[in-house]
């Protein structure tokens, strides 16, 4: 399971020029890939690490000062373009695979009291956010 996890001042995510998910406030826009194998453990891992990594302002965690969080799916973290130009999807968890588990971490970080907002699993999404910092981690487990 890998996470690119940015601190941003808002962020919204729009398919077919609907809002679909979106942050008014400062807090976390995560995007979330899932490979194969990845289960519970990964899943209550990857929550935690996001709720609680220290990269708001003042070395805050979203969990210390309530910050919202939006979870967009990103199947393309575990693109692979080592060889030729066009990248392989091979480590992709498939949607049957992919879809509760990324469901499963939305569910956890609310379940460990953060405000989610969520993209749309499978669509074609844009995604606009007006960044912090700019501040970007890869977590990865």
């Amino acid at each position: 399971m890998r996470a690119v996890v940015q601190r941003v001042q808002a962020a919204s995510v729009t398919v077919h020029g609907e809002v679909v998910g979106e942050l008014a406030s400062p807090g976390l826009l995560v995007y979330l890939g899932i490979t194969h194998g990845d289960a519970a453990e990964e899943v209550s891992w990857m929550a935690r690490r996001i709720w609680g990594v220290r990269i708001l302002r003042d070395e805050q965690s979203a969990s210390d000062v309530s910050a919202p969080i939006l979870v967009v799916s990103q199947f393309t973290l575990y693109g692979d373009a080592r060889k030729g130009r066009r990248p392989t999807w091979k480590a992709a968890a498939p949607g049957p695979v992919s879809e509760p588990a990324y469901e499963a971490v939305c569910a956890e970080l609310e379940r460990l009291g953060a405000t989610v907002a969520r993209g749309a699993f499978g669509a074609d999404m844009q995604v606009a956010s007006v960044n912090d910092g700019p501040i970007t981690l890869l977590l990865e487990r």
